[in-house]
Order: structure tokens, then C-alpha cells, then sequence
């Protein structure tokens, strides 16, 4: 497996943007976690108040850990693991009309086409709520692109050897 979980740190450094000034925190959002690996930012989003979260993993030895780990936390609903590669799964999801608050990118940093192509398929389809945000985890080094379809590339946080680019609505 190429898995690579998204650090600690840097995860609750996610999270804690994301909450920052909103009482409500994540509590009702609707997320889509790309190339899932582990499942913990999916997970993490959960035990903040997200209503659904859609962990996406091509991977099936991925995908049997993300069922363990939510097994093992007791989580039993709100949620889908669809193993699948990111592309099918993304067109199934809109097929089915999901709207998403926020999508999470992850893919192993080798794969640096996947985010230019996920990005350009999430920046042109209806998966993304008008004020929906798409996060890109990278490596700081790589610049995975400033716009994509509607997307627009609004903040970038680096820690570590790690990146976040947020992506928003233009």
C-alpha cells in the first residue's frame, strides 16, 4: 500500500482552521475524502459534526483499514467507503447528486497529475456547494495549479514538507 496519512499536526491544524469563529464548527457538513488512505481526515470530520463523509479509496487492503478504524472507534453511520478509483467515484457521486462542503484531496505525492485532473473534474461538476471548499494536500515543493474550472485557489498553508492549498468558488 501507498499510504501516507496525513500527520497529525497538520490535520488538527486543518481542523482547527476550518472551526476557527464558527460556533457550529463542522456540525451537518458533507465531506469527500480523496484517495483516503487510512481514512483519518474522514474520520476526524466525523468526530467534529460532519453529517456524511464519503472516504474514496482505490486500494482494497486501504479500504479494509478504513472499515477497521471506523469499526474500532464505533462509528456506524454516516458514512460510505467506495472503493474505487477517484475519477469513477467522483462521477458516480455526482450521478447521485451528493453536494459536498468540502472535498479532500490526498494522493500519494508521486501522483502529481491526479491533483491536476481530480481538481479540473471538481472544479467543473456540481459535487461542490457554492460555498463548499476543496482542500489539496501536497508536498510544499509541488504547485498543483491556482484555478480550475470554478475553482480559485484562496490560501495556502504549508507545514512541515507538507502543503494545503483551499480552493473556493471563483
Amino acid at each position: 500500500m501507498d499510504i501516507r496519512p496525513t500527520a497529525d499536526r497538520l490535520r488538527e491544524t486543518l481542523f482547527n482552521m476550518l472551526t476557527a469563529g464558527n460556533p457550529a464548527g463542522l456540525e451537518g457538513s458533507v465531506w469527500i475524502d480523496l484517495f483516503a488512505g487510512t481514512g483519518a481526515v474522514g474520520i476526524e470530520a466525523l468526530s467534529r459534526g460532519a453529517a456524511k463523509v464519503y472516504f474514496v479509496e482505490s486500494s482494497a487492503a486501504a479500504a479494509r483499514v478504513i472499515r477497521q478504524n471506523l469499526k474500532s472507534l464505533q462509528v456506524e453511520s454516516g458514512f460510505d467507503v467506495i472503493q474505487d478509483d477517484a475519477s469513477k467515484a467522483l462521477r458516480r457521486l455526482q450521478a447521485e447528486g451528493v453536494l459536498a462542503d468540502f472535498v479532500f484531496l490526498d494522493p500519494p505525492y508521486r501522483m502529481e497529475r491526479a491533483y491536476r485532473h481530480v481538481l479540473e473534474f471538481v472544479g467543473t461538476s456540481t459535487l461542490v456547494k457554492p460555498e463548499g471548499t476543496v482542500i489539496a494536500e501536497h508536498e510544499k515543493r509541488f504547485d498543483p495549479g491556482e484555478e480550475f474550472g470554478g475553482l480559485k485557489a484562496a490560501r495556502k498553508l504549508v507545514q512541515g514538507d507538507a502543503a494545503l492549498r483551499f480552493y473556493r468558488r471563483a
